[in-house]
This record gives structure tokens, C-alpha cells and sequence, in this order.
């Protein structure tokens, strides 16, 4: 099991990795989210934990940009959601909800790679057959041409 990776954000809003002794951006604490890493944000000088608010920090930038994921009416509900007595069955319901859409996008990627391995298997087999079949014929036509004749026919082939 691996070890959860420390970056430290320090007073002047950067962000230390502790594990690679250099500084990082959010863009690099995103990469790390999609590359499965386990870390963890810790403020430099009081040791809390910001995780949270750095990721939440990673998906306004990532609103902000050309194509966002909320829409407003979303967002509303998200933050109406705070305030009412469903906030915990709320949160509930869409963390089971995220968990399952990313397993099946795990499922779907497995069952696909496995349809294109298969079928990929299957073409380069295909294809080297055909390459052998047509390096076979070159090497026969090329003797011909040379006067050594081609492959011997076999009598018991008749």
C-alpha cells in the first residue's frame, strides 16, 4: 500500500510536494487526481488539512474555462442543499452516485479494451499470415526469374 502523498501550502499560496521537493500548481495537484495518486494538502503552518478546498479550488478553475460541468440551476441546488435538513442524504446520494458512474466507466473500459485486444489479435495474425503468403510468392517469383525455378512440387501433392 502506498504511502498518502504530502503537499504543503504555504502563507504565499503556493503549494510544496513534499515527496518530490519542489513546488507545485493546481494544474499538477489535477494530474494527480487523475493519475490515482493518494495525497493530502496540509497548511504549512497550522498542519489542517485543506485537502477540500483545494479540489474545490481545481473545479472552479476547471468551470471557469470553455465547457463547464454545472450548470447554474445545478449549482443552486447544490447550494440549496446546504441549507436543508436532506444535506447529508444529498451528499450521500451523490457520492454512491459517482462511485457507481466511475465503475461502470472502469467496466466499460475493460469490457472495450478486451473487445479491441481480441480484435487486434485477431488483424495482426491475419496480417502476418498475409505477409508470409506474399513474401512466399515473391521469393518463388524472384527464383523463377533467376532460372533456379521455383518451389518443387511435391509428387504426393497431386
Amino acid at each position: 500500500m502506498s504511502e498518502t502523498r504530502v503537499i504543503k501550502k504555504y502563507p504565499n499560496r503556493r503549494l510544496y510536494d513534499t515527496a518530490e521537493s519542489r513546488y507545485i500548481t493546481l494544474a499538477d495537484v489535477q494530474k494527480l487526481v487523475r493519475a490515482g495518486v493518494e495525497f493530502k494538502v496540509v497548511d504549512s503552518q497550522s498542519g489542517d488539512d485543506i485537502t477540500r478546498g483545494i479540489l474545490i479550488q481545481i473545479i472552479a478553475d476547471q468551470e471557469s474555462g470553455g465547457a463547464p460541468l454545472f450548470t447554474t440551476e445545478m449549482l443552486t441546488r447544490f447550494v440549496r442543499f446546504y441549507d436543508e435538513a436532506v444535506h447529508d442524504v444529498f451528499s450521500s446520494y451523490l457520492d454512491q452516485s459517482l462511485r457507481a458512474f466511475g465503475e461502470q466507466q472502469k467496466l466499460l473500459q475493460q469490457q472495450f479494451s478486451e473487445v479491441l485486444g481480441a480484435r487486434a489479435v485477431r488483424d495482426m495474425a491475419e496480417l502476418t499470415r498475409r505477409n508470409l503468403d506474399l513474401w512466399r510468392e515473391m521469393q518463388e517469383g524472384f527464383l523463377k526469374a533467376a532460372g533456379v525455378g521455383g518451389r518443387k512440387k511435391d509428387p504426393e501433392e497431386d
